[in-house]
């Protein structure tokens, strides 16, 4: 038998202070994990599995105590789509000075909650009212001569997508250091209002003459470098749409995780009714490209978000048209105009079929989107349930919240719980060590 030793009271002491502080980790306000440049991928995935588009939440549109009541209680860990600009690019900086206004409340109240931005397949003749900053120039090693970014610079040279959108708005063309700085810049002034990852749209429409990827693969490695010392967790993750799977330069992904719309195909003998499909047009299902992700593991398959994606009117609505349209709407305008029990199981079976049919893939789900087609009066789509922060907003806040509780509870998983952070681990195991030298 052993005797019982008695202690000092300061070893005593010790002990029940690291007990305290371990019991009350979760208590207090956490401690915000760092990444500095890298994710590992059950930490991507688990913010890939709560993902909600929520374009223009950085943007004034939309009431904000709202919105952030709306992401609490579905449990939102990635919001895409935050703030971006298609075209109209002299409304960049009063855009960006609202930004930062919105992601200091959004993070007060949310400080898990990951922003994207979106740097698209546009450029208009706008971007020529800024200057270049001295930072972008030192950036590339170009001589800092005052002067603004020049649209006309940022073209495919032989006219290739000129005027592609409107007048006066094209496609870029990234072989074009013009292009890439003015993508930095963007990128970097994103990164500096809060943002933690950038969409950077139809980067194969953008990279018609960059067969080796060699400018996309050198503009992704600027912009991570700019976020791992700039981002408020030492991050910035990277993707875009790829209809050919991904791009790669040898063995290596550029992206951190791929995206593309979901690809409703109309189900035949079923009128103004969807279903998914593997092979169906040029869906991603199966075919997300893997190999070494820039924070250095590697995949088979690269995880991927599939989305309500919004392009457009048709004019032709109701109608079975060609292309990726769903009965002439595209797929937010079809889906919105279901009724809301319709919704509701629409996006369990979404969800349910994408992780069945490839584990890579998750849905993104939506929360708000513009409608091209209104909806009884309504051009916007709001998830949230109607009230006055949001009167117009369509009620699906309670499927999306169900469906995410069942998918953790299916995983074993304890719904809206938050993973011990690293300096919680850290203070519980040193409670540990001492009670095991008290009590040997």
């Amino acid at each position: 038998m052993k005797r019982f030793v008695p202690l000092p009271l300061n070893t005593i002491g010790s002990f029940v202070a690291v007990l305290f502080a371990a019991g009350n980790c979760s208590a207090a306000e956490p401690k915000l994990e760092r990444f500095d440049g890298r994710i590992a991928r059950p930490q991507l995935e688990r913010y890939l599995s709560r993902a909600v588009t929520m374009e223009g939440l950085l943007h004034e549109h939309g009431d904000l105590n709202d919105e952030i009541r709306f992401l609490k209680r579905i449990g939102a860990r990635f919001a895409g789509r935050a703030v971006y600009s298609w075209g109209g690019e002299r409304y960049l900086e009063p855009a960006l000075e609202q930004a930062k206004l919105r992601e200091r409340k959004l993070h007060a109240a949310l400080p898990e909650l990951m922003l994207q931005a979106a740097v698209f397949e546009i450029v208009s003749e706008d971007a020529g009212m800024h200057p270049v900053p001295a930072w972008v120039f030192k950036e590339f090693g170009a001589a800092d001569a005052p002067r603004k970014f020049s649209y006309e610079a940022m073209l495919y040279p032989d006219g290739k997508y000129r005027n592609n959108w409107r007048k006066g708005a094209s496609v870029p063309d990234i072989a074009q250091t013009e292009t890439q700085m003015w993508f930095y810049f963007l990128a970097a002034r994103y990164i500096d209002q809060g943002v933690e990852a950038i969409h950077f749209g139809q980067v194969e429409l953008m990279g018609r003459r960059d067969r080796k990827r060699e400018a996309w693969d050198s503009l992704l490695v600027r912009v991570r470098a700019y976020a791992k010392s700039h981002a408020r967790r030492g991050i910035v993750l990277c993707d875009a749409h790829v209809p050919s799977g991904g791009i790669l330069v040898g063995g290596r992904l550029l992206f951190d995780f791929h995206s593309f719309p979901l690809r409703i195909a109309e189900a035949p003998d079923r009128p103004l009714e969807g279903e998914l499909r593997k092979g169906y047009k040029d869906s991603l299902y199966g075919r997300s490209k893997g190999g070494t992700t820039p924070s250095g593991w590697t995949c088979e398959h690269l995880p991927y978000l599939v989305e309500l994606d919004n392009f457009g009117r048709s004019r032709r609505e109701g109608k079975q048209i060609r292309g990726a349209w769903i009965w002439g709407y595209d797929e937010i305008s079809w889906f919105a105009r279901m009724p809301r029990p319709e919704r509701g199981a629409w996006l369990r079976y979404a969800s349910k079929w994408v992780r069945e049919n490839d584990p890579a893939g998750y849905l993104q789900m939506p929360g708000s989107r513009t409608l091209a087609v209104p909806v009884e009066g309504k051009n916007w789509y709001w998830a949230s349930d109607p009230g006055p922060g949001c009167p117009t907003g369509f009620g699906d806040e309670d499927a999306i919240r169900e469906i995410w509780s069942e998918a953790d509870r299916a995983a074993g998983k304890s719904a809206f719980s938050t993973p011990a952070s690293s300096s919680t681990i850290a203070t519980m195991s040193a409670a540990m060590r001492i009670a095991a030298a008290i009590f040997p």
